[in-house]
């Protein structure tokens, strides 16, 4: 039986763990501040016991945390398993996470998370990179885990999630922005209705989830387009989009609900 260790289980985490565990994976966590027990989850209270025997082993810290607790994780790990950074982070900091586990043998991939967890649990589609990234693909694909495989490495499913953020928050950030002049100006109903028309076929769900999961994800939303604009600078690109994309989720963290 596959072995699959979390580390950090926050929302995306937990899912992940329960899902897992429901689709037949040997499931094991940890996470200091969260008790998932009594979920299909064995959870352990030291790091070391939870990823013994792991043959992968999913990150999901945070951005913040994810170095440290991926060179902490590799101490414990044997050669075949593999860690993979879920967490939405810059490419630079995948390559940091990537040299934390390289003396350890351990195998790294860098996965992408594609849409918001909540909406399919542990069958939500993933773009992994890096030379874990194969073997990774391999061992969650059976448990209904839909994963891509990028070429490239370390670092390259990180950069093209960024892209997909430059889109997908922009996207958020002028429904919201409309929305507010439509309540201002008393046609708030109305222009969400001509809004979602043009989203297509779930249109009015994809409007909701911009504006509620905008407000309730915006400081790690805002992070995220941080680090987009830092690649596009790299690039040479053109960023004014995405600057009023940061503007609008810096306010949103300043103005609170």
């Amino acid at each position: 039986m596959t072995r699959i260790a979390v580390m950090g289980l926050g929302e995306a985490g937990r899912l992940y763990a329960r899902g897992l565990a429901e689709a037949g994976a040997d499931v094991t966590g940890y996470d200091p501040h969260v008790d998932v027990t009594g979920a299909g989850v064995a959870q352990y209270d030291r790091l070391q016991d939870c990823v013994d025997g792991a043959d992968v082993v999913l990150s999901l810290v945070g951005a913040r945390a994810s170095v440290t607790a991926a060179r902490d994780a590799a101490a414990g790990m044997t050669g075949h398993a593999v860690l993979a950074d879920l967490n939405a982070a810059a490419p630079d900091t995948k390559h940091r996470v990537a040299r934390a586990v390289q003396e350890s043998g351990v195998g790294m991939a860098d996965v992408a998370v594609l849409a918001p967890v909540p909406r399919a649990g542990h069958r939500t589609p993933l773009l992994a990179s890096g030379e874990g990234a194969e073997a990774f693909a391999a061992r969650m694909r059976p448990f209904g885990v839909p994963v891509d495989v990028a070429p490239g490495g370390v670092g390259d499913a990180a950069r093209l999630k960024l892209l997909r953020a430059i889109f997908m928050k922009g996207l958020a950030a002028v429904t919201i922005e409309a929305l507010e002049a439509g309540r201002a100006l008393g046609a708030e109903d109305w222009l969400r209705g001509q809004i979602a028309s043009e989203l297509g076929s779930g249109g009015d769900a994809l409007v909701e989830r911009f504006v509620t999961g905008t407000r309730r994800h915006a400081e790690r939303r805002a992070q995220e387009v941080g680090d987009a604009l830092e690649m596009l600078a790299e690039a040479g690109a053109h960023d004014d989009v995405t600057r009023a994309t940061h503007a609008w989720l810096r306010r949103i963290l300043v103005e609170g609900d």
